[in-house]
């Protein structure tokens, strides 16, 4: 990588929030095509300058504090963004960031010819904004060079780990929802400590060498959307740790942070005819660009060790607790993500903006929100949740973004115990109503049979793919045979009322069609009063 140039008419994208919805910027208009294509890199940074924003810092001056661990299209558009903006705002350049892969190389691929760089592109409705984010430092894969990895991790310079490694990746029994000690993967990192696989792997080796050669410890961050995610981190660390060494163990316990994170950002997947837009656009070619929405929002915990960024200063709010918020946003964005998911591909619907312009839909979603959600959420801390969820309706609309309901389907025996089925659970102990949350259950349980109304197949991406479509298949419209997987559903099945319930919801979807079960469903459901949509 050679020194940057410097272009002094750049400008930064972001300012500092002065509310949970941070980094809320209308975009301009979609600029004129330009003919001229260059690769990105540092060499051809300045050249692109006149086009989107550039870095217009020295990246040989950042620090690498900070290593993030299983780099994907949202940690791009999200953590390493604010990161960024410290240096492109002149804060403060000790916050460089080095990004580690854990299983494909096809990240290494696109970053590393790149000089680390890649372009961030935020749409609305209005128009678009792009902007090359350069404070990525350096990139490792890990299976090709795990020690390189260790020794990031263990430079006295690093001071912060930050991980997006789904709920998939914590290692957790899927009964108890505890650190599985006896996962394989675990086993064989306790095997061969030195030579580690898996995130916690990695990082118990590397506290391990930094306990052995005097150095602070670090804070660790995730931002997943799992429940407490940093005492789910915590555990799995310090579980592995206390299999190898008890006295490594109390040391992680006394010396390393593992605050919880609530993040959000709506972030599709890149498709491939992004990167030729990009080039027609901006005359960037960029081998991974990143698609994403205005909003950003980040809350984390305050509770750092061996110092912590100023993230304050670029919209990142720091609580004491991030509990509520995180319930705010998991069981309002993503408990809907899903429900509108699953109903809307059994409908025929294939993008979220599409499926908002329906007013089953979109009526569905708002009075799934207000009726049964909200009832059952604490109030956080500066926040107006009836502004706040209308927000949310609008990025559920935003066309320019063009959200694949194919994504939000992913993964649902993860993501519905996490998102969805605590609410209803909540709102069953506390008898409140459910019928909205039960037909998205529902329509996952109609989805998981793998095609819709008109036989038309539809993805199954799940870890749990083929034992849940063999129960779903057998069961048909009753629900019984897959609410026997407790990891998933816990005792529900053993609720006589809600399993009816959820067997009518079914068989609704069946005859009618997932639209007009909505409707029928919503036709059927009386609004509650105002005065209960708040705790």
């Amino acid at each position: 990588m050679t020194r940057p140039e410097r272009y002094p008419g750049a400008r930064a994208l972001h300012r500092p929030a002065t509310s949970t919805t941070a980094l809320v910027v209308p975009p301009p208009s979609i600029p004129s095509p330009y003919h001229r294509v260059r690769p990105l890199s540092q060499e051809t940074l300045s050249s692109h300058g006149a086009r989107l924003s550039v870095p217009t810092y020295d990246r040989w001056a950042l620090t690498p504090a900070v290593v993030h661990l299983s780099v994907g299209g949202f940690s791009r558009a999200h953590q390493l963004l604010y990161f960024d903006e410290l240096a492109e705002r002149r804060i403060t350049a000790d916050w460089g960031v080095v990004g580690v892969g854990l299983r494909r190389r096809t990240m290494q691929e696109a970053l590393v010819p790149q000089d680390h760089l890649y372009t961030v592109i935020e749409r609305s409705p209005d128009g678009e904004r792009a902007r090359v984010v350069g404070v990525m430092v350096d990139y490792l894969f890990a299976p090709d060079a795990p020690d390189a990895v260790l020794d990031r991790l263990t430079d006295p310079r690093t001071r912060m780990v930050t991980l997006t490694i789904t709920g998939a990746g914590y290692r957790l029994d899927p009964t108890t929802g505890e650190f599985d000690p006896a996962d394989p993967d675990v086993l064989q990192d306790l095997a061969r400590p030195h030579a580690p696989t898996t995130v916690f792997g990695f990082l118990v080796e590397a506290f391990d060498r930094r306990r052995r050669a005097g150095l602070p410890g670090l804070t660790v961050v995730s931002c997943d959307n799992v429940h407490r995610n940093g005492d789910v981190t915590r555990a799995a660390v310090v579980g592995l740790a206390r299999m190898r060494d008890e006295v490594l163990a109390r040391w992680i316990t006394d010396r390393v942070a593992f605050p919880s994170s609530m993040v959000d950002r709506i972030t599709p997947q890149t498709p491939p005819e992004e990167r030729a837009a990009l080039a027609e656009r901006y005359g960037v070619d960029d081998r991974w660009p990143v698609i994403t929405e205005p909003f950003s929002q980040w809350v984390i915990e305050d509770t750092f060790v061996n110092g912590r960024p100023p993230l304050e200063e670029v919209g990142v709010r720091f609580v004491r607790d991030v509990g509520d918020h995180e319930l705010m946003k998991t069981r309002l964005l993503n408990a809907s993500h899903s429900a509108l998911g699953y109903l809307g591909s059994l409908a025929g619907h294939s993008r979220m903006d599409v499926l908002m312009t329906d007013p089953v839909f979109a009526e569905y979603v708002a009075r799934l929100m207000d009726d049964e959600v909200t009832p059952l959420l604490p109030q956080p801390d500066g926040v107006d949740l009836t502004e706040y969820k209308r927000i949310l309706l609008q990025r559920f609309a935003n066309p320019a973004i063009a959200d694949r309901l194919s994504r939000l389907c992913r993964r649902g025996s993860t993501k519905l115990p996490h998102h969805l089925l605590p609410s209803l659970r909540q709102a069953l102990a506390e008898g409140r109503p459910t019928t909205l949350l039960t037909l998205a259950v529902a329509g996952w349980c109609r989805y998981l049979r793998g095609t819709d109304a008109g036989g038309r197949p539809l993805p199954l991406e799940d870890p749990r793919a083929a034992e849940l479509q063999e129960l779903a298949l057998a069961g048909g419209t009753d629900p019984r045979p897959l609410l026997s997987v407790h990891a998933v559903f816990g005792d529900l099945g053993e609720l006589p009322d809600f399993v009816d319930d959820l067997r009518r919801a079914i068989v609704r979807i069946d005859r009618l069609g997932a639209r007009v079960a909505v409707a029928a469903t919503l036709a059927e459901t009386p609004s509650a009063p105002a005065a209960a949509l708040t705790r």
